[in-house]
């Protein structure tokens, strides 16, 4: 389990209040008090029994269900048979049904992060990330207890492609570094695990849009992607050579969009790979959701508008902790008319948390429209104490 998560969900008394402000078990009074708060910000009970009906993940973190005949809580998007409603009651917080005597689903998790990797696929993708030539055939992965078609599934849900296709793509994308960095066409084709010199070629002109040997002669031609798992759902970050250009919540809306303009904007392709700023990323990230880290030290791609680029860049003076309006976000770039361009402009940011629109609020101080979900910005918002 993730550190943060230890710390948010353990059972265990912790020296201060949860990190998200939920409950803490040192007054009894407060807990209270706290209880009534969050749940007076909760959907209806019918919203929320018919979101879990539908499998909805965009009230994830939002609440879980308890079910009083087994005496179990769940995700919204839980995949287990659902209850009667009137055998349900619902929780702000897992903490909230752990206190009041409910155990975690085993189907949905929900004391783990919303979208982590489950164990049995773990050893598959820590082979992969050793050496993508290494393709288990269909016989190798049953023989381990492994339905095929559960890693198909899987790779299709969680990268829009299946399992082969993101081995191909990953060792692609590992060739393509061997030769920015001066290697030989031959070498990157074999040393990848490609079994004929034309077949490398022809995947690897379909795949990045150029030729193997034009690969120093051009600009940086791919956008190395990874999923970064974070305490409030995967992450899809990328990065070039010059800097991170991506950073989304996975279950985004539209983000297959944003990517199609991100690969026109930086004129390359979008697959999967490591990336050593993505490392980078990562322990930031985990930092800041530590509360060790209040700003982020990363080399950045941002090649967007003026415009876009003076509003991003004013979001980053925002300090941690603190929310500006779209109003004052518009006078302080000396366009104090434009304050709906604004808006659009912080909507067009790809790189959430980094870039911290989250923290850009409307003028009596509601929380308006997030990319990731009004819930996510409440929560980071929460984290940062400013809410």
């Amino acid at each position: 389990m993730h550190p943060f998560y230890r710390n948010v969900y353990s059972e265990l008394p912790v020296a201060k209040s949860d990190v998200f402000g939920t409950l803490s078990p040192y007054n009894a009074s407060v807990m209270n008090k706290v209880q009534k708060t969050v749940r007076s910000q909760l959907p209806t009970k019918d919203r929320m029994y018919q979101a879990s009906l539908d499998r909805d993940t965009g009230l994830e973190g939002v609440f879980v269900m308890a079910v009083m005949t087994t005496g179990i809580f769940c995700r919204p998007s839980c995949h287990a048979r659902k209850p009667h409603r009137k055998n349900v009651e619902f929780f702000a917080t897992p903490r909230e049904a752990l206190v009041h005597g409910y155990r975690p689903c085993r189907v949905c998790r929900p004391l783990e992060p919303f979208g982590a990797t489950p164990e049995w696929i773990m050893p598959i993708l820590q082979e992969v990330a050793a050496d993508p030539a290494s393709v288990p055939s269909d016989r190798e992965l049953r023989s381990r207890g492994i339905d095929p078609a559960r890693v198909r599934r899987w790779f299709q849900k969680h990268h829009s492609m299946t399992f082969r296709a993101y081995l191909r793509q990953l060792r692609l994308n590992r060739a393509y570094s061997t030769l920015r960095a001066g290697g030989r066409v031959t070498d990157a084709a074999f040393d990848h695990g490609f079994e004929s010199l034309s077949g490398f070629t022809d995947g690897f002109r379909r795949t990045i849009g150029i030729a193997p040997s034009q690969s120093n002669q051009s600009g940086e031609a791919v956008i190395s992607i990874a999923r970064i798992l974070t305490p409030l759902g995967p992450m899809l970050a990328g990065a070039t050579s010059a800097g991170v250009c991506l950073l989304e919540f996975a279950d985004r809306r539209m983000l297959e969009r944003q990517i199609t303009m991100l690969e026109r904007r930086l004129s390359a392709r979008a697959i999967p790979g490591t990336h050593p700023l993505l490392t980078v990323l990562q322990d930031q990230l985990s930092e800041y959701f530590e509360r060790r880290r209040h700003s982020f030290n990363l080399s950045l791609d941002l090649r967007e508008t003026p415009f876009q680029m003076a509003v991003w860049g004013e979001l980053r003076t925002i300090p941690y902790g603190e929310t500006r309006s779209y109003a004052q976000q518009a006078a302080r770039i000396g366009r104090p008319t434009a304050v709906r361009a604004v808006g659009r402009a912080n909507g067009d940011n790809r790189l959430a948390i980094v870039v911290p629109c989250h923290r850009v609020v409307g003028a009596d101080g509601t929380l308006t429209g997030y990319g990731g979900g009004v819930w996510r910005k409440k929560k980071l918002l929460e984290l940062e104490g400013g809410a």
